[in-house]
Protein backbone atom coordinates (compact mmCIF):
# COMPACT_ATOMS: atom_id res chain seq x y z
CA UNK A 1 0.00 0.00 0.00
CA UNK A 2 1.30 3.48 -0.46
CA UNK A 3 1.94 5.04 2.98
CA UNK A 4 -1.28 7.23 4.25
CA UNK A 5 -3.70 5.73 1.81
CA UNK A 6 -6.00 2.98 1.78
CA UNK A 7 -4.67 1.58 -2.11
CA UNK A 8 -3.42 -1.47 -2.89
CA UNK A 9 -1.46 -1.70 -6.17
CA UNK A 10 -3.21 -5.05 -8.80
CA UNK A 11 -1.06 -6.41 -11.13
CA UNK A 12 -2.74 -8.66 -13.56
CA UNK A 13 -0.64 -12.15 -14.70
CA UNK A 14 2.01 -11.80 -17.26
CA UNK A 15 0.12 -11.68 -20.89
CA UNK A 16 -2.88 -10.39 -19.51
CA UNK A 17 -4.07 -7.78 -22.22
CA UNK A 18 -7.47 -8.48 -22.38
CA UNK A 19 -8.00 -7.67 -18.52
CA UNK A 20 -6.95 -3.73 -19.61
CA UNK A 21 -7.77 -3.88 -23.60
CA UNK A 22 -10.46 -1.06 -23.32
CA UNK A 23 -8.20 1.52 -21.68
CA UNK A 24 -4.88 0.60 -23.85
CA UNK A 25 -7.10 1.08 -26.98
CA UNK A 26 -8.28 4.08 -25.85
CA UNK A 27 -4.69 5.54 -24.98
CA UNK A 28 -2.97 4.15 -28.29
CA UNK A 29 -6.08 6.55 -30.43
CA UNK A 30 -5.13 9.34 -28.25
CA UNK A 31 -1.19 9.16 -28.74
CA UNK A 32 -1.86 8.63 -32.31
CA UNK A 33 -4.68 11.18 -33.33
CA UNK A 34 -3.15 13.79 -30.75
CA UNK A 35 -0.18 13.82 -28.19
CA UNK A 36 2.08 12.63 -31.24
CA UNK A 37 0.43 15.48 -34.09
CA UNK A 38 0.60 18.43 -31.67
CA UNK A 39 2.97 20.29 -29.86
CA UNK A 40 2.10 20.46 -26.13
CA UNK A 41 4.65 23.58 -24.46
CA UNK A 42 3.61 22.49 -21.09
CA UNK A 43 1.82 20.40 -18.47
CA UNK A 44 -1.45 23.18 -18.61
CA UNK A 45 -1.71 22.88 -22.22
CA UNK A 46 -1.01 19.07 -22.42
CA UNK A 47 -3.73 18.47 -19.83
CA UNK A 48 -6.30 20.80 -21.84
CA UNK A 49 -5.44 19.34 -24.88
CA UNK A 50 -6.29 15.62 -23.38
CA UNK A 51 -9.35 17.20 -22.10
CA UNK A 52 -10.32 18.30 -25.14
CA UNK A 53 -9.54 14.65 -27.23
CA UNK A 54 -11.50 12.77 -24.44
CA UNK A 55 -14.41 15.31 -25.23
CA UNK A 56 -13.97 14.54 -28.81
CA UNK A 57 -13.69 10.89 -28.62
CA UNK A 58 -16.95 10.38 -26.28
CA UNK A 59 -19.13 13.04 -28.54
CA UNK A 60 -17.86 13.32 -31.95
CA UNK A 61 -15.72 10.37 -32.62
CA UNK A 62 -17.12 7.36 -34.51
CA UNK A 63 -16.41 4.14 -32.97
CA UNK A 64 -16.47 0.69 -35.02
CA UNK A 65 -17.24 -1.34 -32.15
CA UNK A 66 -20.15 0.47 -31.74
CA UNK A 67 -21.70 0.17 -35.23
CA UNK A 68 -20.14 3.52 -36.22
CA UNK A 69 -21.95 5.34 -33.77
CA UNK A 70 -20.60 8.09 -30.77
CA UNK A 71 -20.09 6.61 -27.21
CA UNK A 72 -22.70 9.50 -26.63
CA UNK A 73 -24.94 8.52 -28.56
CA UNK A 74 -24.91 4.94 -27.38
CA UNK A 75 -24.92 5.68 -23.49
CA UNK A 76 -26.79 8.39 -23.26
CA UNK A 77 -29.29 9.25 -26.10
CA UNK A 78 -30.22 5.35 -27.09
CA UNK A 79 -29.24 2.08 -26.04
CA UNK A 80 -28.72 2.92 -22.63
CA UNK A 81 -31.79 4.34 -22.00
CA UNK A 82 -33.69 1.62 -24.10
CA UNK A 83 -31.86 -0.64 -21.65
CA UNK A 84 -32.87 0.80 -18.17
CA UNK A 85 -36.59 1.61 -19.95
CA UNK A 86 -36.46 -2.47 -21.07
CA UNK A 87 -35.20 -3.38 -17.39
CA UNK A 88 -38.03 -1.26 -14.90
CA UNK A 89 -40.76 -2.57 -17.07
CA UNK A 90 -39.30 -6.05 -15.79
CA UNK A 91 -39.48 -5.59 -12.48
CA UNK A 92 -42.81 -3.81 -12.46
Amino acid sequence: MFAGHATKISMNGKGRWVDNVIMERFWRSLKYEDAYLKRYDNVTELHEGIADYMKFYNEQRIHSSLSYKKPIEVYFNGEMKAKKKRCSSIRT
